[in-house]
């Protein structure tokens, strides 16, 4: 543990029936960071420090994800459970918004409650993920299709999650080890603790739900974002191609896009100081 680790607090708040964990440091307006898959909090480790000298940050653990809970039915990973949840946590915080900050699964999910509750997002930071109507435009391209291969992979049942335990979860660090052009930007120690939250119980099945249930009960009257909103792409993303963020602007007032050469869908861990000082300059323009 390092000293900044040191001063992390770590704590549980229950939404919408489930006990969530979340780390925080810091005081001031709220910070929610969201994580995607296969990860939870931790992929959050270089910018929790950094903002939590001017927001209160609290990079949440997903339902199903290391130690929140993981409720058994498969019914319970659908997009509205993930906004009654992302709802229940800010105001069970005590606030009534905040700065929304996403990665992958959760920037889906932070994209679809800022489209249902734009008064709770006051800014919109999302990375190497598309709007919805953007991606659900992309997987219909050949491209896409091969780039998003495990999605469809992922409706099997069982198999999904013996391949990705097999051999001591090796499925798990090479997605991080192998997609990363730095490869560097990974440590022996990071990739154990992704492996590590993966094996807690339960939860292969629950985060594989989610794409299972990608496909079930999602928004389609996407309204005209009129939250500040920053995109940011790391621009050699083997599963998600650059140009579907092309026209994300039909959907999003106010839209500003930093994209990252020779980095990959780890955008914010392969290169945190960039995407650091890419948030820092958008949220000090407003």
């Amino acid at each position: 543990m390092t000293i900044l680790e040191e001063t992390w607090q770590h704590e549980y708040i229950e939404s919408n029936g489930v006990k969530l964990h979340y780390v925080t440091q810091g005081e001031g307006p709220l910070m929610l960071m969201l994580h995607g898959f296969p990860e939870f909090w931790y992929s959050w480790r270089h910018q929790i420090p950094e903002f939590a000298q001017d927001y209160k940050v609290v990079a949440l653990d997903l339902r199903g994800y290391n130690e929140s809970d993981k409720p058994p039915e498969p019914s319970a990973y659908v997009m509205s459970e993930f906004i009654k949840d992302i709802e229940g946590v800010i105001q069970g915080l005590g606030y009534d918004r905040c700065v929304l900050v996403a990665h992958d699964w959760g920037g889906l999910i932070a994209w679809s409650f800022a489209n249902a509750h734009p008064a709770m997002v006051e800014r919109l930071i999302v990375m190497n993920i598309p709007h919805p109507a953007k991606f659900f435009e992309g997987v219909r391209t050949p491209e896409q299709l091969m780039r998003s291969w495990y999605i469809f992979f992922f409706q099997l049942p069982m198999l999904p999650e013996m391949w990705l335990q097999a051999s001591d979860y090796e499925i798990i660090g090479k997605m991080f080890t192998e997609m990363a052009c730095d490869k560097s930007a990974f440590t022996p120690a990071d990739i154990e603790a992704y492996k590590n939250a993966a094996a807690k119980r339960g939860a292969l099945t629950a985060m594989v739900n989610y794409y299972r249930n990608a496909f079930k009960g999602g928004q389609t009257n996407w309204r005209v974002l009129e939250v500040p909103t920053l995109m940011i792409w790391g621009e050699e993303d083997t599963a998600l191609g650059k140009e579907l963020t092309y026209g994300t602007s039909e959907y999003v007032k106010n839209l500003q896009i930093r994209y990252i050469p020779n980095c990959s869908h780890w955008v914010q861990q392969e290169k945190p100081e960039l995407v650091n000082q890419y948030m820092r300059e958008f949220l000090a323009g407003f």
